[in-house]
């Protein structure tokens, strides 16, 4: 199909542009907002879900860990199918699989059915994570398309804010099912308003699917993920946990020969791999994320498990990093036809470094309070990183192909996620069992005092009364009081680091020349740029 007749193709299959815009946009921030939210909002209800369903610590695990398999392993699969086989068919598909499998997930009578619930709803999440910047993208262009992705980003933003909060209440409220049970009617009326005001669009030349590549880099990169997600319980030198990196590695080796016999007809176009943009907002995306990601949970765990706040207020302690995200990433999609791309990356990935660096004014007698200079900057840095990353992601490519670099870009998204809550935690893990066996407390405890350090790394200073003596409780609070805040500094300083590897491959390989011309200038319009590509 010629692009002129691709273009008349998606008139007759949805409303007017100008409408077709706003409703584009709406529809993917909502999506969005309840993808993100579902990020987190998990996290809160996990104890009531082991007493409701009898579920024990490996099964909890599953609840986090078959969600962020799936996501992880479809999405270059969602991206690249978008493309092939129209992005509006294929998002309204997500909307299904999620909208069912969260329906699923709030019946499910015993944990077995809620992991397999999950585990379908992050195929379906995986699809709206990808497909949805490529449905921005198709619909906006120029300065238009940056203000689009400021506010995409922000409505990320705030899903993570609330995330905590809407889990807490609805936990508290009414039952866990309700945090699943919510996104149904989200996901019916977003289905309805889908099928019924999203343009279709699609590659004009139709390839067929390439089944031998989403196999093998979908089962390549859920070998891998589960590695880093099961490394430290399991043992990183246990031969399950290798195993999963080699038969990981080889698959992805496996893609890698595949896509380039199938050339034209591959799920992903290895070129673009050769593209110094693209590979830096690749790495710089993976970096980021997983220093980012890793330190707001581990922010988290100090909230919640040192100073003792519930999941509630522990999120409103959360709202100034969030609010400022949301306020500077609404700023910044103006600024994406303004300042070069790269500047704009490395400046936010420099300022989340930063912020994660200022965590070391947090002592051991602190209050929340004093997280505030971190929480302000790495907001700051969170809210610039989003739009430009993702409007740089799909601009390298033509409009027809951007499923499958977002897909691609969401990829790497998740992976940093996975990989540096791994990491970091586990370092964090490590760094709190040793510090509290050094101290004089743990000295008194003798053969003790590894296990309880292993529960003051996991869950603070709560739960330490049952755990030691009542004459030496006191002394043992303060030493893993001190373990964890002197522990999280030392962790958001390594962070920082990696944040700061990440900034530099920004400045240094994102270069506006690599974007396509849908990418630069002043908007035009979908119709007119699709013609002419």
């Amino acid at each position: 199909m010629s692009a002129e007749a691709a273009v008349g193709k998606q008139a007759e299959d949805g409303p007017p542009a100008d409408r077709a815009r706003s409703w584009t946009l709406a529809l993917a921030c909502v999506a969005m907002f309840m993808l993100m939210l579902d990020v987190t909002v998990v996290n809160v209800a996990l104890q009531d879900l082991r007493t409701s369903l009898g579920a024990d610590f490996s099964d909890l695990q599953w609840v986090i860990d078959s969600y962020t398999l799936t996501l992880a392993a479809f999405l270059l699969t969602g991206g690249s199918l978008a493309d092939r086989l129209g992005r509006k068919k294929v998002f309204n598909a997500g909307l299904v699989l999620f909208t069912l499998s969260s329906l699923g997930a709030g019946l499910a009578q015993d944990v077995l059915t809620l992991n397999i619930a999950r585990g379908v709803q992050g195929i379906g999440a995986a699809v709206l994570f990808s497909v949805g910047p490529a449905l921005i993208g198709n619909e906006f262009r120029g300065n238009d398309r940056g203000k689009a992705f400021g506010l995409f980003g922000g409505i990320a933003g705030l899903a993570l804010a609330f995330g905590p909060l809407v889990g807490g209440f609805l936990t508290d409220a009414l039952s866990w099912r309700w945090i699943f049970l919510v996104n149904v009617p989200i996901g019916v009326v977003a289905l309805i308003v889908g099928v019924l005001r999203l343009r279709e669009s699609r590659e004009p030349v139709k390839h067929g699917i390439d089944w031998l590549g989403m196999v093998s880099f979908g089962l390549g990169l859920t070998l891998l993920v589960f590695g880093f997600l099961r490394g430290e319980s399991a043992g990183w030198t246990s031969t399950p946990i290798l195993g999963s990196f080699a038969g990981g590695v080889v698959l992805l080796i496996a893609f890698v020969v595949i896509e380039k016999v199938r050339g034209e007809r591959a799920m992903f176009d290895l070129s673009l791999l050769r593209t110094p943009t693209f590979t830096g907002v690749c790495l710089a995306t993976l970096l980021s994320n997983a220093t980012s990601l890793a330190a707001v949970f581990l922010q988290i765990s100090y909230v919640q498990n040192v100073l003792g706040y519930s999941p509630w207020e522990t999120g409103l302690r959360f709202m100034p990093m969030m609010i400022t995200l949301f306020i500077v990433a609404a700023v910044t999609g103006g600024l994406l036809a303004k300042v070069a791309p790269g500047v704009l990356i490395g400046l936010s990935i420099a300022f989340i470094g930063i912020g994660m660096g200022l965590m070391v004014l947090v002592g051991p007698d602190s209050s929340w309070t004093a997280m505030l200079p971190s929480m302000i900057v790495t907001g700051i840095g969170m809210g610039l990183f989003n739009p430009p990353r993702a409007a740089v992601t799909i601009g390298v490519v033509r409009p027809e192909k951007a499923g499958m670099a977002s897909g691609m870009g969401e990829t790497f998204q998740q992976v940093g996620v996975a990989v540096g809550v791994a990491a970091f935690g586990a370092l964090f893990h490590h760094k709190v069992v040793d510090a509290f066996a050094a101290s004089s407390a743990g000295g008194e405890l003798g053969g003790q005092a590894e296990a309880v350090g292993q529960k003051v790394a996991t869950g603070g200073t709560s739960g330490l009364a049952d755990a030691v003596p009542s004459s030496v409780l006191d002394q043992v609070t303060a030493a893993a009081r001190s373990a964890f805040v002197g522990s999280l500094a030392d962790v958001m300083v390594a962070c920082a680091v990696v944040a700061i590897v990440g900034a530099a491959i920004a400045f240094v390989c994102i270069r506006r020349r690599d974007l396509h011309e849908s990418a630069q200038g002043e908007a035009v319009s979908p119709a007119s740029e699709a013609v002419t590509a």
